[in-house]
C-alpha cells in the first residue's frame, strides 16, 4: 500500500515538473518570437580616382617571396571605387545578442594565414572567446607578432605548413596590429569585440551585419590609413560622425545605409 501511494506521488510530481517544464518553453519561444531582428548593410565608396597601390619589393626569402607581386595594402579600392577594410561593429556594450549569431560566432572558425608573403585576410574580426588560428601556407617560416592590449600579447614563430591558437579573454579597444619580424612588409589587423555584431567590408567596399536587435544602435567606423572615420557622404550630403560613431535605427525589415563616399583627404594621415 505505501508502495503504491508513493509511485502515484512520484508520478505527481513528475508530471508537475513536465508541465512547468513546458510552460516555460513556451513563455520563452513567446518571448523570442515577440523580439525583433534586422539586417544593417551598405556600402563605402572612394570620392575620387582610385588609387594605385604601391608596389612591394621583397628583401627576404627572396627565392619564395618574389614569386608574388607584392602590394601595399593600407588602402584598397576597387576599380569600381569600393572601399575594402573599412571595419563596421556594433559599439553599444550591452546590445542584446540573437541566439543564432551567438552561434554561428561560435562555431566560425577564424583563421589569419600566412600566404604568398602576406597575411591573409589583411583585417578580420574575432569575437572574445573565439580562438584565432594563425596558420603558414607558405614553405617558409613566419613570425606573427600579435600587439594586443588587453589580452596577453602573441609574437610565434610559425614554420611552414604550422599553426598555431591564439585565445581572447577581454575585448581591445583598438584593433590590434599583427606584423611578421622575419618580412617586414607583412602587416595585418585583428579587431577583438565582445559581440559578433562586427564586419570588414568587402572587395567591392560592401558589408552586412546580419541579427541586430531592432531598434536604435551606435555603430562605430574604422580604417587602417583614416582611423576612426569622421565624415562621410551619402546621397551628396555631408555628415560628420565624432570618433566614427554613427547612430542608426535597425528595422525589422532590415536597414539599408546606402552608398557612403568616403573623401580622400581622410586617408591622408
Amino acid at each position: 500500500m505505501t508502495s503504491t501511494k508513493f509511485n502515484v506521488d512520484a508520478r505527481r510530481v513528475l508530471a508537475t515538473a513536465v508541465s512547468g517544464f513546458v510552460a516555460s518553453c513556451v513563455l520563452a519561444s513567446g518571448i523570442a518570437a515577440a523580439e525583433e531582428w534586422g539586417t544593417i548593410k551598405g556600402r563605402f565608396l572612394y570620392g575620387g580616382d582610385a588609387p594605385t597601390p604601391a608596389e612591394i619589393k621583397a628583401d627576404k626569402d627572396v627565392e619564395v617571396c618574389g614569386k608574388h607581386k607584392l602590394l601595399q595594402e593600407e588602402l584598397v579600392v576597387g576599380a569600381d571605387k569600393g572601399v575594402a577594410n573599412v571595419v563596421v561593429f556594433v559599439r553599444d556594450k550591452d546590445v542584446k545578442v540573437h541566439p543564432d549569431a551567438a552561434a554561428e560566432a561560435k562555431a566560425t572558425k577564424v583563421v589569419l594565414d600566412n600566404k604568398g608573403c602576406v597575411f591573409s585576410p589583411h583585417v578580420l574580426v574575432v569575437h572574445t572567446g573565439q580562438p584565432l588560428i594563425i596558420k603558414n601556407s607558405d614553405t617558409v617560416g613566419h613570425n606573427s607578432n600579435v600587439a594586443t592590449i588587453k589580452n596577453p600579447p602573441s609574437n610565434s614563430l610559425i614554420p611552414a605548413g604550422g599553426e598555431s591558437s591564439i585565445p581572447f579573454a577581454n575585448e581591445e579597444a583598438i584593433p590590434a596590429q599583427v606584423t611578421c619580424n622575419i618580412h617586414p612588409w607583412m602587416k595585418a589587423w585583428v579587431v577583438v569585440r565582445p559581440n559578433p555584431y562586427a564586419t570588414v567590408s568587402a572587395a567591392d567596399g560592401s558589408f552586412e551585419i546580419k541579427n541586430v536587435p531592432a531598434g536604435e544602435v551606435e555603430l562605430q567606423l574604422w580604417h587602417e590609413k583614416a582611423g576612426y572615420i569622421g565624415e562621410i557622404s551619402v546621397g551628396g550630403k555631408s555628415e560628420k560622425i565624432a570618433k566614427g560613431r554613427r547612430k542608426v535605427k535597425v528595422e525589422a525589415a532590415g536597414t539599408n545605409l546606402g552608398e557612403m563616399v568616403l573623401a580622400p583627404s581622410i586617408f591622408q594621415k
